[in-house]
């Protein structure tokens, strides 16, 4: 990045090709739409470009690309009018309200037929992980993607996303016990392992 800053056209190209792939698997888990990740993705490149010459080395380099990326992603939603407003910690769910996350989660499992009757694997477990990752608040899905795919430390999380580390701690906290739960029908039919593998989100995001 530091050449990128003076003007090395090489570094930049460089610089594309290594994070290319991983901004747009960001893009399509916090992104508006699916089908805006790569466009999405190079926004980020752009801005990261225009933002050259004000770079200065701190924190790692891809904690300042996710927090612009998120930035990209958070301006589309709200040029879409799509983006809700999260607070910094999920509110607790009412156990009465037909709203939340489970019920959006049923709805997609339900609509795509993958409801708990039978056994799931492979690509089908994958769509139904994909279905609860998808049902996930926005700040809930990022902080997931960034902490089990780019292995980031709550530090850096919260300097991506611009939280204190005890903030990251609670949402990721709720955002694996909002999947435990979105889940617990195939957990309890014994359909899909009570763990959530890696291999689980690898497999859904690379589907996407």
């Amino acid at each position: 990045m530091l050449r990128v800053r003076d003007d090395d056209a090489s570094a930049f190209a460089e610089l594309m090709q290594r994070y290319e792939g991983r901004l747009v698997r960001l893009m399509h888990t916090i992104g508006p739409r699916h089908d805006l990740a790569e466009d999405l993705a190079q926004e980020t490149f752009m801005r990261v470009f225009r933002a050259r010459k004000t770079y200065e080395p701190g924190a790692k380099f891809s904690t300042w690309l996710f927090t612009i990326a998120g930035n990209v992603a958070r301006n589309a939603a709200r040029s879409l009018g799509r983006r809700k407003e999260v607070s910094e910690v999920d509110a607790p769910r009412s156990e009465d309200s037909p709203s939340g996350p489970q019920l959006l989660a049923a709805t997609a499992l339900e609509a795509s037929g993958m409801m708990p009757t039978r056994m799931v694997e492979g690509d089908e477990r994958a769509s139904v992980v994909r279905a609860a990752v998808s049902a996930l608040s926005e700040r809930q899905r990022m902080a997931l993607m960034l902490s089990r795919f780019e292995n980031m430390s709550y530090l850096e999380i919260a300097e991506t996303m611009d939280l204190t580390t005890k903030a990251v701690k609670s949402l990721l906290s709720r955002a694996r016990v909002n999947l435990k739960d979105l889940l617990q029908p195939y957990i309890d039919a014994g359909l899909i392992n009570s763990e959530i593998e890696k291999v689980d989100f690898e497999r859904a995001q690379e589907e996407k």
